[in-house]
């Protein structure tokens, strides 16, 4: 197995000594023994109970491990938002393989990059990416075991399955694991390539014992802890369901609702692949969902359209059950929010967060519209650090990095030099730092200063602007480009480059997205493109993009209109 960038770190909290198979396993087993007929998982009309839940994972493991995935082996899990999604997590972790997240709109190149960055021994994913599989899978020899959800033909030889055909097969057993068992999460980075960031199995029920916190109940110390918990609420009626429209291949739909598993509740999933405000409420009023978890105004501006619509037409949804939104990476506006609590009475949350640790910050709004806003204050354990590692005097103007501990990950795969640079140790205590910029007011508020990676977060996707950079210069008659990132109202932040053309060359700026767009995932294609004589440099040379993001926001004012992806 690849190694992580630093050893066992210090300064973590008290750990549980548990994995999370062995705990979904144990909270299946009971919450079966109290209700035997309970649905774990909703998509649509399709319902999944909590022991339909465990037996197609242990089938899934059974079949992976006849592949040739084993303890350590790295399976990536390139799935829409569905309940294959969760099964697949739990059946790699019964075996005590490593789960990884897979963009499902990665084109060949960015897939074959990434499952050789991490080694994959195994995939599961869509048949919408069965091509592009089947593309690259003769130069990954190290990825044996594949399995298709969905009407693509099986690709040939014997070690890949449509996913039915893989669960029909025979059980793995359950066995002994560990709490040291590994997570991987895909990030963003500063390079074309996502980061790997290595979590351990304790280091997530850390994490996603947060649903606790929001139910007003303590974390519980054990495994007997987390089943009593998981049966209280499923006996009392208290068990949450929760609906992530945001992404399950992203940190915070995948966390929240291994959670909510956690609690005995239930997972509800949108069969749409793009976002569908209608049918969004819809499910939340009929499965009398508790709790939301989005992106941002991406989502939100769409969704709350969509409830004054239904208002004004007399058929408003029923939001009684729904107690909390949340949206984390991304913000979202105060009027948005403003306009979402006039229908329903529920909490607003907005976090600053990252996969490698987090809340580094937090809004909180609701129940009453008055109450919106974006002021944001550090959540526990966090801080604003400055670069001697003291904290930032609040109301002194000075800029600082925001800096989080408590349950943080082992660092990142293969990477030594970034893992010391992001888990810093400070007055004897491990934080996360990416680099959130931020200063203190002296009421304690914070102002969001961005980070100054060169990665640019459109609707909870992060673009790496030298990427799409390199995708323009390859364009015939594109001599330079610089991409940056321009405000936008829904999306947070659009793509935008600037280009040079090569003399004598005309350059269509309108057909430079398209041809980016041939290469990489359609999210990172340049929203706008203009033609321009030259770019401004730093006396270094570098690329002065300051300057860059200021002529981008002077061309490029207000927002394009862009299409939302997948949940």
């Amino acid at each position: 197995m690849s190694s992580v960038g630093s050893g066992v770190p210090a300064g973590r909290q008290p750990r549980i000594a548990s994995d999370l198979a062995t705990l979904i396993e144990a909270v299946a087993d009971a919450v079966v023994g109290v209700d035997s007929g309970r649905t774990a998982l909703v998509h649509g009309d399709r319902a999944v109970t909590w022991a339909q839940l465990d037996d197609r994972a242990a089938r899934l493991a059974g079949w992976l491990a006849a592949n040739g995935v084993g303890v350590g082996d790295r399976v990536g899990i390139g799935l829409y938002n569905s309940p294959e999604y969760l099964e697949t997590v739990l059946a790699v972790l019964k075996l005590r393989a490593v789960p990884v997240n897979v963009n499902y709109r990665y084109l060949e190149g960015e897939l074959e990059q990434v499952l050789a960055m991490v080694d994959a021994r195994g995939l599961v994913t869509d048949a919408t990416l069965a091509g592009r599989v089947a593309a690259v899978a003769p130069r990954l020899p190290r990825l044996r075991a594949v399995t298709i959800v969905g009407s693509a033909e099986e690709g040939g030889d014997g070690h890949s399955r449509r996913y039915e055909e893989a669960v029909a097969g025979p059980p793995a057993p359950r066995c002994e694991r560990s709490p040291d068992d590994q997570v991987l999460l895909l990030t963003g980075g500063t390079t074309g390539l996502p980061k790997a960031v290595v979590w351990d199995s304790a280091g997530v029920f850390g994490v996603v014992a947060s649903a606790y916190g929001r139910a007003g109940r303590p974390v519980p110390p054990d495994l007997d802890g987390v089943v009593a918990d998981a049966v209280a609420a499923v006996r009392d009626g208290s068990a949450p369901v929760f609906l992530p429209a945001s992404p399950l291949m992203h940190g915070t739909g995948f966390f929240s609702s291994l959670g909510n598993l956690l609690r005995g509740g239930r997972v509800v999933t949108l069969p749409q692949r793009s976002l569908d405000p209608a049918a969004l409420w819809t499910a939340v009023q009929e499965h009398r969902v508790n709790e939301l978890a989005i992106v941002g105004d991406a989502f939100a501006v769409p969704l709350a359209a969509e409830l004054e619509r239904a208002a004004a037409e007399g058929r408003a949804y029923d939001l009684g059950a729904l107690r909390r939104v949340f949206s984390s990476g991304v913000r979202w506006g105060t009027e948005t929010k403003r306009r979402m609590l006039r229908h329903g009475r529920m909490t607003l949350q907005d976090s600053i967060a990252a996969t490698e640790g987090g809340p580094f910050a937090m809004s909180i709004s609701g129940p009453d519209p008055d109450t919106a806003n974006s002021r944001f204050t550090l959540a526990p354990g966090a801080r604003v650090i400055a670069p001697d590692g003291s904290d930032v005097v609040p109301g002194s103007g000075e800029a600082g990095v925001l800096a989080c501990t408590g349950n943080l990950p082992l660092g990142y795969l293969d990477a030594p030099a970034a893992t010391e640079a992001v888990f810093r140790t400070v007055d004897g205590v491990r934080y996360a730092v990416p680099g959130d910029a931020a200063t203190l007011e002296a009421d304690g508020t914070l102002t969001l200063l961005g980070r100054g990676s060169g990665v640019i977060n459109t609707g909870g996707e992060k673009v790496f602007a030298e990427e799409v950079e390199q995708a323009l210069v390859d364009c015939p008659g594109v001599a330079e480009a610089v991409v940056v990132g321009v405000p936008d109202e829904r999306w947070g932040s659009r793509v935008a480059a600037l280009v040079v053309p090569e003399a004598g060359v005309e350059l269509d700026p309108a057909a430079l997205p398209a041809a980016v767009g041939e290469r990489l995932a359609g999210y990172k294609r340049p929203r706008e493109v203009r033609v321009v004589p030259g770019i401004e440099r730093t006396v270094s040379g570098k690329v002065d993009r300051r300057w860059a993001a200021d002529l981008a926001r002077r061309e490029f004012p207000g927002s394009a209109p862009q299409a939302p992806g997948q949940n």
